[in-house]
């Protein structure tokens, strides 16, 4: 097998490999649409999107600062716990 049988072959291959992967993709993409679709025609995103107006209303400063508050404390019990690894 010479050199340009190999290079024809390397190139046969890296073909075939890119087009398996570009349908997997293109099929996998196209699952995905005709699943987002029958989950919206049955209903099953009306929890999302209770959840999303839910957040959206609670816009007060109070939930960020119990997160800071809470982040902080787990921040300043870990450096308290491992003085050394820091």
């Amino acid at each position: 097998m010479n050199i340009e049988e190999m290079f024809e072959q390397s190139a046969i291959l890296t073909a075939l490999g890119m087009g398996v992967v570009f349908v997997f993709l293109w099929f996998m993409i196209i699952c995905m649409n005709v699943l987002t679709g029958i989950v919206r025609k049955i209903g099953l995103d009306k929890d999302t999107d209770a959840l999303k107006k839910d957040v959206s209303k609670n816009t007060g400063a109070a939930p960020l600062t119990e997160i800071t508050v809470a982040i902080s404390a787990a921040v300043a019990k870990y450096r308290e716990k491992n003085k050394d690894a820091i």
